[in-house]
C-alpha cells in the first residue's frame, strides 16, 4: 500500500488523478499502485478528431511562438523533476538516479526544440527566371503519433513530442500499458504549462490509454500522419506494414543486440566499468543494452574473471534505495524470457556465472555472465534481461 499512496501523493501534487479498468503493477514489489481507463473505439475516434482540428489551428501559430509553449512546458518540468522522476522508478522499476536523468533528458530536449522554433528554415535557390527566385519551406505534417515502451516511460514521448510540437503538429501519446501512470502524470504537467500558455488548441497533446489492440487501432487511423513507435523489432514490423499500407511516415527505434570488442590493448580497468553499466543498467532493459562481448584470449582471463568479481558483487534491489545500482525486471514474463534464454545457452555448452532470482518481492535477478563455446543460439537476439554473452577470439 505504501507504492500506491506514494503514487495517489505525487499525482495530487500535480493536479490529477486515477481511476478506470487497466492496474499498472509496480516491480518494486509487484503491488498495485494505480489504474487508468482503457480508451474504447469512440475514445480513439474522438481523439483522433480532436488531434486533427487542433493541428489545423496549431500550424498557422508562428513556430517562435510555438516554440514558448515547450519552453514553458520544460519549465513545469524542472519544478516537478523529482516527482516525476520517482513516479518513473515506482513504475518501470529503474533506480532513482536513473529516473532522474530520465526526466533532465526531457528537459533536454525541451531547451533543444526551443531553439529549433528559430531555425526552421529552407534554402533559398537561384532562379534562371530574370527577377525571380526559388524557396525551400517545410510545413507539418499532421497528428503525430507517439507509442512508447515501459523502459523509457516519458523520455522517449518528451524526444518526439517536443519536436512534433514546435514543428506545428499535434501530438497523441499510446503509452506502454505497464506504464500508464507516468503519461497521466506528463500530461498533467503539460496541461499545466498549456494554461499558462494561453491560447493553444485544446487536444493539441492527448493520452491515450490501452494495450496492443489500442495501438494497432491509432496505427491504422488515416488521420494519423506519422508514427513513432518504440518496441520490439516484431512490432516495428506489423506498425511498418500498416503504415506503408496507407503511405504514413514512421519513426521506428527498435531492438538491438549490441556488441563490444575488448582487444588485448585495452585499458581493462575502463573497459569493465564500461561493460558493466552498459549490460546491467536498467536491468538490460534497453535497447542500448550490451549484450556480447568478444574478449582477446590474451586478456580472456583476467577481464572475465574481473567481470564475474565485479557483477557477482553488483548492488541489485529496490530502486528507490540509492545504494542499488540496478533493480527488478519489470515483470514475470520478462524472467521467463531470461530464464528460457539461458536454458537454451546451457543447452548449448555455455558456462554461465549468476542469473538467479532473489528472495525479493518483485522479479529481481542476479546478472548472468555466459560464456558461450560459440557465437549461435540466444546470443543472435534480444533478451530483454541482464545476461551478458562472452566470447574469446584470437587475432
Amino acid at each position: 500500500m505504501k507504492l500506491a499512496a506514494d503514487v495517489e501523493t505525487i499525482l495530487k501534487n500535480l493536479g490529477t488523478q486515477i481511476s478506470g479498468d487497466m492496474a499498472s503493477y509496480s516491480p518494486v514489489d509487484g503491488s498495485n499502485v494505480g489504474s487508468v481507463s482503457t480508451a474504447s473505439a469512440s475514445d480513439m475516434d474522438a481523439a483522433c478528431t480532436n488531434a486533427t482540428d487542433a493541428f489545423h489551428s496549431w500550424r498557422a501559430v508562428p513556430a517562435p511562438r510555438r516554440g514558448e509553449l515547450v519552453r514553458l512546458f520544460g519549465n513545469a518540468l524542472r519544478e516537478d523533476k523529482e516527482n516525476l522522476a520517482r513516479l518513473v522508478t515506482i513504475e518501470c522499476g529503474k533506480p532513482l538516479s536513473e529516473g532522474m536523468g530520465e526526466v533532465q533528458e526531457m528537459i533536454d530536449i525541451c531547451d533543444f526544440a526551443v531553439g529549433l522554433s528559430r531555425q526552421l528554415h529552407g534554402l533559398t535557390i537561384a532562379s534562371e527566371r530574370p527577377g525571380h527566385r526559388m524557396m525551400e519551406q517545410w510545413h507539418p505534417l499532421g497528428p503525430v503519433l507517439v507509442i512508447s515502451a515501459f523502459n523509457f516511460p516519458v523520455a522517449v514521448w518528451a524526444w518526439n513530442a517536443a519536436l512534433a510540437l514546435v514543428c506545428g503538429n499535434s501530438v497523441i501519446w499510446k503509452p506502454s500499458e505497464k506504464t500508464p501512470l507516468t503519461a497521466v502524470a506528463v500530461q498533467a504537467i503539460f496541461e499545466r504549462a498549456v494554461t499558462a500558455f494561453g491560447d493553444a488548441p485544446a487536444h493539441v497533446s492527448q493520452v491515450v490509454h490501452g494495450g496492443r489492440d489500442v495501438g494497432a487501432a491509432l496505427v491504422a487511423d488515416r488521420r494519423i500522419a506519422l508514427i513513432s513507435a518504440t518496441g520490439s523489432t516484431d512490432m516495428g514490423r506489423k506498425v511498418g506494414q500498416v503504415a506503408a499500407s496507407r503511405f504514413a511516415k514512421t519513426i521506428l527505434e527498435l531492438g538491438g543486440n549490441n556488441a563490444a570488442i575488448i582487444s588485448d590493448k585495452a585499458d581493462l580497468a575502463l573497459a569493465l566499468r564500461g561493460v558493466l553499466f552498459s549490460a546491467f543498467g536498467t536491468s538490460g532493459q534497453r535497447c542500448t543494452s550490451l549484450r556480447r562481448v568478444f574478449v582477446h584470449d590474451a586478456v580472456y582471463e583476467n577481464f572475465v574473471e574481473a567481470l564475474k568479481a565485479a557483477s557477482t558483487s553488483m548492488a541489485v534491489g529496490d530502486p528507490l534505495d540509492g545504494g542499488n545500482l540496478a533493480g527488478p525486471l519489470i515483470d514475470e514474463a520478462a524472467y521467463d524470457g531470461m530464464q528460457s534464454a539461458l536454458n537454451e545457452a546451457r543447452a548449448l555448452g555455455a558456462n554461465i556465472t549468476g542469473g538467479d532470482r532473489m528472495d525479493l518481492a518483485g522479479v529481481y535477478v542476479r546478472p548472468a555472465l555466459v560464456e558461450m563455446p560459440t557465437h549461435n543460439g540466444p546470443a543472435l537476439r534480444e533478451t530483454f534481461a541482464p545476461i551478458l554473452y562472452i566470447f574469446r577470439y584470437h587475432d
